[in-house]
């Protein structure tokens, strides 16, 4: 069994900054591809950046200049930089995470809320 567990999330004026983290934790030979995704309310859950694990990175337009996601294969510890937030920018944010360990599959740790004022 893994686990995928996030930190990091908060309350932040717009042009504020948080820097989200990813942990797993569990039977792991290794994590390959590592998602973060965001939900706002009453919208449909979309992919904002990824990170292969040869450290490949790639950004939803909305994000691009704004955001950096990062990874410490060592820690197994996956991270997302968030710089120059707009309330637009108000989720939930989930990690998820393609596993190799007793079985090969995604995991999606429970969820961090970002919340952005204007």
């Amino acid at each position: 069994q893994v686990q995928l567990v996030e930190s990091g999330g908060g309350l932040v004026q717009a042009g504020g900054s948080l820097r989200l983290s990813c942990a797993a934790s569990g039977i792991i030979f290794s994590v390959n591809a590592v998602g973060w995704y965001r939900q706002a309310p009453g919208k449909q859950r979309r992919l904002v950046a990824l990170i292969t694990r040869a450290g490949g990175t790639n950004y939803a337009d909305s994000v691009k200049g704004r955001f950096t996601i990062s990874r410490d294969n060592a820690k197994n510890t996956f991270y997302l930089q968030m710089n120059r937030l707009k309330p637009e920018d108000t989720a939930v944010y989930y990690c998820n995470a393609g596993v190799t360990g007793s079985a090969d599959r995604d995991y999606w740790g429970q969820g961090t809320q970002v919340t952005v004022s204007s």
